[in-house]
């Protein structure tokens, strides 16, 4: 029995070394609020770590850069609601009177079009935190809810993990807003990490 025992114990450990020593595919969601780039800074630091990378540290010549080993590929997504379902009511004249206003093509464009610009500042933003890091990154925008698009996007691209900021909805807000974490950690083909500020 103890040789049995032995035995699984030392499978799992070599499992966990193989685990440890594969370079990682890392999926990062990217967001407006603070907390996804807490999620981001702590996947860096905790998968990613680089001894060279410090809060003061000058950026690495070229040559230098080549010669780091990538310990892995972190992905950015980020996913922006479409715009076109919205219909803005308009109050006209009179207590009851009431009318619903569809937005123009040009308009619905133009917001597409400030939604897109947010989303590659956003994805810039996230990384210039992945330089002078051993990793290799992609970004990805896409559209649509980013709950759902999320875990489609995990079930295209296979990541290892899907790491995700936590905003800290109180139960109610949950229930009524909707929690992106929570929908993912429950729906998503891989392992899911909430980082939590």
């Amino acid at each position: 029995m103890d040789e049995e025992k032995e035995e699984q114990v030392q499978v799992q450990q070599n499992y966990s070394a193989s685990i440890l020593n594969k370079k990682k595919r890392v999926m990062v969601a990217i967001d407006e609020n603070e907390t996804s780039f807490h999620a981001l800074q702590w996947t860096l630091d905790y998968l990613f770590p680089s001894s060279a990378t410090t809060a003061t540290a000058a950026p690495q010549p070229e040559h230098h850069k080549e010669e780091t080993e990538e310990l892995g590929s972190v992905i950015l997504l980020h996913v922006f609601r479409s715009f076109q379902n919205l219909i803005i009511p308009i109050v006209t004249a009179g207590p009851t009177a009431a009318a619903c206003y569809e937005p123009s093509f040009a308009l619905v464009e133009s917001a597409k079009k400030a939604q897109e610009q947010n989303s590659a500042m956003l994805l810039s933003k996230a990384s210039k935190l992945c330089k002078n890091r051993p990793v290799k990154v992609e970004t990805m925008t896409k559209e649509g809810e980013p709950k759902e698009i999320i875990c489609e996007v995990v079930e295209h691209t296979h990541p290892d993990l899907l790491i995700l900021g936590s905003r800290g909805l109180g139960k109610l807000k949950r229930v009524v807003l909707g929690s992106v974490s929570d929908y993912c950690a429950h729906h998503a083909k891989c392992p899911v990490l909430i980082v939590k500020t």
